[in-house]
């Protein structure tokens, strides 16, 4: 008896996960097309939707899409690279200011980024009339934004993975001659594999799926992202008829980021797995 609940409990939890999905597949390859004709056995099957969506002049899928994976890739890339400098400086340099500046990107955090969204706004405003190439509707503007808010975020996240490693690692590198630079990137990079794969995820994931701020400061429709492209996709009284597309677009929308997570899954592993023995 208590093996048969086990196997239920497990079977309703993939039933529960698994609906969803069916759902917006059968959404997806449904010919019809609308919310109304949609349910979890489609009328009929067909790539239509997928058409339609690439085809469409009002919403602009492809440039949606392109938008937003560059995004997440430079804005993750960008923010790994400068929490992993500023965690190295706080987990192995002493100096003034250094407990102060844990707390304040600490008491930082505790408030959500949306709140400053006023002052973000008179800020890009000044910033758009002085360079508009990182002003409002472009990318490089919120890549800007982006890396502000995650940056404390992940930088208490590795500085916590880079105490756990032993400072005679670093000693025994100064002794030879290496310097602070040799030290970060021949010593303690092949060590923080794992912490770094994984924040990369998240920041990855974190950037393809924000939608308020990009909400705030991308209004031309070639410049935005896939979570503001596609909300304006079902708004108002689009929700009927172009529900179709929308869940085409949900199932390509998760490409990148399932390709992300198993391309990152092996540095995790080998990351892991070498630890301080080969380094």
């Amino acid at each position: 008896m208590r093996i048969a609940l086990r196997h239920a409990f497990v079977l309703a939890v993939c039933v529960f996960a698994l609906v969803p999905i069916l759902f917006v597949v059968s959404a997806a390859i449904n010919p019809l097309g609308t919310l109304a004709s949609t349910g979890l056995v489609p009328n009929g099957a067909g790539l239509g939707n997928f058409g339609d969506l690439f085809a469409s002049e009002t919403h602009p899928f492809a440039r949606w899409f392109l938008n937003s994976v560059f995004i997440a890739l430079a804005a993750s890339f960008a923010s790994l690279l400068l929490s992993m400098f500023a965690a190295y400086a706080f987990s192995r340099m002493r100096f003034r200011g250094r407990r102060v500046g844990l707390l304040a990107l600490l008491l930082i955090q505790m408030f959500p980024q949306f709140l400053a969204i006023v002052t973000i706004f008179m800020i890009f405003t000044r910033v758009t009339e002085l360079y508009p190439a990182f002003g409002f509707d472009t990318v490089w503007g919120l890549m800007l934004l982006y890396l502000g808010g995650a940056l404390g975020v992940n930088t208490w996240l590795m500085k916590g993975f880079l105490d756990t490693l032993p400072k005679e690692l670093d000693e025994a590198a100064t002794v030879d001659g290496a310097t602070h630079a040799q030290i970060f990137w021949r010593v303690i990079m092949p060590l923080v594999t794992p912490i770094l794969a994984v924040t990369a995820m998240l920041a990855f994931i974190g950037f393809m799926s924000e939608f308020l701020m990009a909400n705030v400061f991308l209004r031309d429709p070639e410049s935005k992202t896939l979570a503001v492209g596609m909300y304006g996709m079902i708004a108002g009284d689009q929700r009927n008829a172009n529900f179709g597309m929308f869940a085409a677009a949900t199932l390509l929308t998760a490409v990148p980021t399932v390709g992300v997570f198993f391309w990152l899954q092996k540095y995790i592993v080998s990351g892991l797995t070498a630890g301080a023995v080969k380094g």
